[in-house]
């Protein structure tokens, strides 16, 4: 399979408790729920999320993420549901060292070394597995080159604090622009490949 990264993000690059203000209020946040005013009515954005969970055939996810999912789609029970028919009936597979409460039906834990055991589940057949939000765990696949694909949804807002994509990165990474899509509420889909180390050097009249 291939891991794709689906994650919404503003344009300041912060991921932090996108759909209600209390979502995430880690280190003291207090802008939560800002996808809200964009996505309510906004068809297109409607029609890319249930594009990319068609692609689906596995998920995995973070803790926060998890638990956030788990308590409320399994409610959910309309398998024609675009978003809650893949999650109830698809395996998930939850990177955490804590044990998971509830029963959701077809969740493992991913433990230990996770790279090694994200690149076996890389091998088993299928189209995606799917990461959503995320966004430690997102770091760390791309510390370790697991991503193929992520799809940044980009929010036309600027929160000026919270955690951001990409804020740990070690290593530069080269990302290739494969596709761009927008919506009617001026939210920008870009879809990316790594394409190595980043590249350096000097604009003529710089120095």
């Amino acid at each position: 399979m291939r891991l794709t990264v689906t994650t919404f993000v503003t344009l300041d690059g912060v991921v932090q408790g996108p759909g209600a203000p209390h979502e995430d209020t880690s280190g003291g946040f207090t802008r939560g729920g800002w996808v809200v005013p964009y996505v309510m009515d906004d068809a297109d954005f409607g029609a890319i999320i249930e594009e990319v969970f068609g692609k689906a055939d596995a998920f995995l996810l973070g803790r926060t993420t998890y638990d956030l999912f788990s308590s409320y789609w399994p409610l959910v029970t309309d398998e024609q549901d675009p978003v809650a028919g893949p999650l109830n009936k698809l395996p998930k597979h939850v990177v955490t060292s804590r044990p998971l409460t509830g029963d959701w039906a077809g969740t493992s834990v991913v433990s230990g070394d996770v790279p090694a055991a994200v690149a076996r589940l890389k091998e088993e057949p299928g189209d995606e597995l799917q990461v959503h939000g995320s966004g430690l765990l997102t770091q760390a696949l791309l510390a370790h080159g697991l991503v193929d694909e992520y799809r940044l949804i980009v929010f036309p807002v600027v929160l000026g604090e919270g955690k951001r994509l990409f804020a740990d990165v070690r290593e530069p990474v080269k990302m290739r622009l494969t596709g761009t899509r927008t919506t009617g509420s001026g939210l920008a889909l870009c879809t990316y490949e790594t394409a190595g180390p980043a590249e350096f050097g000097t604009v003529p009249g710089a120095t």
